[in-house]
């Protein structure tokens, strides 16, 4: 099937959080914002509910081949059917829907997988919620990892805004598991998976990355911890043996500024908030999550389900639509097509 044909496969996210009136105002903003065609995973009773909610006018047509959505985008919202169980209350979360939001991101990586769709984007979920229905991994990232059939330190977590593009090594763990869960390997695999698919996905020939420290002022010549001088230093240098242009450990405080922003093309960083709050502060409108790694495109927006504007018509889609048009770019880029 050609590339043109294939609609970006979206989930539906946590039904109860705003996942759903972000879909339904990307896809009334179709035209202005240029998005590509998508099809959304979901319940379309749900959708057509949190409309009349919104008081937006939007034609919702349930489909049964992906292939559909893209002749049907222009007049109405594809949907392929996931019933979720229980009522859906906006700003109430509710573990019946876990089996539906679980179903959704599988049926997303299985279209991709399979050629039918072109990439996955996918709403946010609330992890809280689906751990009370038995949901055994830590987020989608390494959710997806599993689905791809790659290990878990396989998947990288990038966020996007432009220019600026952050990674964390180590994602959603405890802050005081950081220290023992970073490692030399973990660096090094998390630099060369990144430089990998910038290429890939970006177009940058040889990728200029910059990496934090994991102390203050980056340890301070090891009065203020060794992990610089025994782990992240080590690990810089192997990735530069394999031709990787890369440099550090920087002191983390002074990675963002825009000045010095401007030397590199990607920032890695140890850990979550160290990569996450500057991210967020800059770019929180705008902000995307991607994964890299895997063997398809995944791009997400970068926050939460906001179960407290769900309904009320105060959700912006901006990040939606910033994921939107980079998963189709980042397919393009991939493909070799502009």
């Amino acid at each position: 099937m050609d590339s043109v044909e294939r609609p970006l496969a979206l989930t539906l996210g946590d039904p109860a959080g705003i996942g759903p009136d972000i879909a339904l105002l990307a896809f009334q903003a179709r035209v202005a914002e240029r998005i590509p065609p998508f099809v959304l995973l979901g319940d379309p009773e749900v959708l057509a509910a949190r409309a009349r909610t919104l008081g937006v006018a939007i034609a919702i047509e349930a489909i049964r081949q992906p292939a559909a959505a893209t002749r049907r985008f222009a007049e109405a919202l594809p949907v392929l059917p996931i019933a979720v169980s229980g009522g859906v209350v906006p700003g109430r979360p509710d573990p019946a829907a876990a089996a539906a939001i679980q179903q959704s991101i599988e049926h997303a990586v299985a279209l991709v997988r399979e050629g039918a769709a072109s990439a996955v984007v996918t709403n946010p979920i609330s992890k809280a919620v689906l751990y009370r229905a038995g949901f055994p991994f830590p987020g989608h990232t390494e959710f997806l990892a599993k689905l791809a059939g790659r290990e878990a330190s396989d998947a990288v977590m990038m966020l996007v805004a432009g220019d600026l593009k952050v990674v964390p090594v180590t994602i959603h763990i405890p802050l005081k598991d950081v220290m023992s869960a970073l490692t030399q390997s973990l660096i090094v695999k998390t630099l060369v998976t990144t430089a990998r698919d910038l290429t890939r996905y970006f177009g940058m020939t040889r990728p200029r990355i910059a990496v934090t420290g994991l102390n203050p002022h980056a340890g301070e010549d090891g009065t203020l911890g060794r992990e610089e001088i025994d782990i992240i230093a080590p690990a810089i240098a192997a990735a530069r043996a394999q031709g990787l242009d890369v440099t550090g450990p920087y002191p983390a405080d002074a990675l963002f500024h825009a000045e010095a922003r401007k030397t590199y093309d990607a920032a890695v960083a140890m850990y979550h908030d160290q990569a996450l709050i500057p991210f967020k502060t800059l770019a929180f409108e705008t902000g995307v999550n991607t994964t890299l790694g895997l063997p398809f495109v995944r791009t997400s927006p970068d926050h939460g389900t906001a179960f407290a504007l769900a309904g009320t018509g105060r959700a912006s889609p901006r990040s939606l639509i910033e994921a939107l048009r980079l998963a189709d770019a980042m397919r393009a880029c991939a493909e070799g097509k502009p």
